[in-house]
């Protein structure tokens, strides 16, 4: 039973297999939940959606979401998407072409003309994909994943916010979009007004008319702000699909390579990261995860040596457009295979935390887990002691419960970091064991090694790997840096 004087505040996720919303009180119980289906079309390095399903799902799962909460406020919503998903619409705001999902690769011609031109962007962003789509389209207003959703809800095109425009190269220290040839929108900053909730939206979804509607972030900050990983140093790692590493800076963290980028909190400070092809999706189809997680706690290490890549190419913690998913050593069994792919996931995050020690971004805050992944508590242990370091655990790991504290803050006007401490309520705290710890520090090495010699991965990266790796084998317990300053290893995992 709900109090009717109680106000929600909805998150609206768009992810990649279904839409989910939840509706969260202040101190984050969630009242209702809602979700989805969604379908995609994969081909190669082709990864579509259509547009107007998305609008389907929100309604279907809007509703489902707010069933039970008659009479109950809703105070505001914002939406997030997937980073890097980019469509063409016309001035009205409705598609003309299909969405390129954010690991669609055929824009990749594109993209090495831009960085040749001095744009460091990668493969799968959202401007080279941008140029394609008008190469193939013929023009329209370049659109990005929740624009179309949050358009359709206040009955009008809306700005986009500086969160989802960062990979169609919006220059978040300038705010200022790059001198090219694309029709692109207004951007505004997350957590601004976009409008309310119009009176044929609200009869589609059952969200009430005149709901504020609050410009969104990515999925990635999303589960940021969910993880309450926005004090400085803080840190949240989403594996979902993928994999997708996000921290808490007072500046941003410099990369010439552009493997990792910045995102701007509302309040003005910075959120680094990368986003990896690693992760959940890479493992069978159709298996009982809870099963085969049993029985790969018997391979440990497991007789193969996986990169699970979910489709070609990585992007971060290097990037190697070519890379291939990677499998060294033959699995005895299908639980084998599975013991392998999903410690080659931790390795995987393992190194994307090594990088982003190389590049001297704050590690010294705490780490949390969040994404669909984050519901096996053996695969959450496995990766605690493959980091070496602790990791905790929301109640609600979902990108739609930051979506739910944005809007609070839209609203309010409180401090988005003291709103998520309020909203995120942590349901444990896991402990690597050293033992096993030191299990896995062999093969990842010996990752380390296959990926330097594939020519994946930059030698002086995997020399800052082996440095921090070192203590767990028995050598010192101080390494240096790229640039000569020491790093303290028993303190910044």
């Amino acid at each position: 039973m709900t109090d009717e004087n109680e106000t929600v505040w909805l998150g609206i996720d768009l992810g990649t297999q279904s839409v989910r919303v939840l509706a969260v009180t202040a101190d984050g119980t969630v009242r209702g939940r809602g979700s989805a289906p969604l379908a995609g079309r994969r081909d190669g390095v082709r990864h579509e959606q259509e547009p107007g399903e998305w609008w389907e799902a929100v309604r279907t799962a809007s509703r489902s979401a707010l069933f039970t909460l008659t009479g109950v406020r809703v105070g505001g919503l914002a939406v997030c998407g997937t980073s890097g998903t980019v469509l063409l619409t016309d001035p009205a705001g409705r598609p003309t072409s299909p969405a390129l999902m954010y690991d669609d690769g055929r824009a990749a011609g594109a993209a090495a003309e831009l960085r040749e031109a001095g744009l460091a962007v990668q493969d799968t962003w959202a401007l080279p994909k941008a140029l394609w789509l008008v190469g193939v389209h013929g023009g329209g207003r370049v659109t990005h994943q929740p624009d179309v959703v949050t358009a359709r809800l206040v009955g009008r095109p809306v700005p986009t916010d500086s969160s989802h425009a960062l990979k169609t190269g919006y220059d978040l220290q300038r705010d200022a979009w790059p001198d090219i040839a694309l029709d692109l929108p207004e951007v505004v900053l997350p957590g601004t007004r976009l409008g309310e909730v119009c009176p044929a939206a609200a009869e589609a979804t059952g969200i009430p008319a005149g709901t504020p509607v609050i410009a969104g972030m990515t999925d990635g900050c999303a589960a940021q702000i969910a993880a309450g990983a926005l004090r400085h140093g803080s840190w949240n790692s989403v594996l979902g699909t993928t994999l997708v590493l996000k921290g808490a800076a007072p500046e941003p963290v410099r990369d010439p390579t552009g493997v990792v980028y910045n995102h701007r909190a509302p309040g003005g400070t910075w959120l680094p990261g990368g986003a990896s092809s690693v992760g959940a999706g890479a493992l069978p189809a159709g298996a009982d995860p809870a099963a085969m997680d049993e029985r790969a706690a018997a391979f440990e290490p497991s007789g193969a040596l996986a990169y699970p890549l979910v489709s070609r190419g990585e992007r971060f913690p290097f990037r190697a457009p070519d890379a291939t998913a990677l499998l060294l050593g033959t699995p005895v069994d299908e639980a084998d295979h599975w013991a392998a792919l999903i410690q080659g996931v931790g390795f995987a995050e393992r190194l994307c935390l090594d990088y982003l020690h190389y590049l001297g971004a704050p590690l010294d805050g705490p780490l949390t887990f969040t994404g669909g992944a984050a519901r096996s508590p053996y695969w959450n242990q496995l990766r605690a002691d493959i980091l070496g370091r602790p990791a905790r655990i929301p109640e609600q790991p979902e990108p739609a419960l930051g979506m739910a504290a944005l809007a609070a803050h839209g609203v309010t006007g409180d401090p988005l970091p003291d709103l998520a401490e309020r909203m995120v309520r942590i349901r444990t705290t896991l402990h690597p064991n050293p033992e096993r710890t030191t299990l896995f520090a062999d093969p990842y090495a010996r990752l380390i090694d296959e990926l330097t010699e594939r020519g994946w991965l930059p030698a002086q990266v995997a020399t800052q790997a082996y440095r921090r790796l070192n203590p767990l084998r028995g050598a010192g317990n101080c390494a240096t840096s790229h640039d000569g300053a020491a790093l303290d290893d028993g303190t910044k995992p």
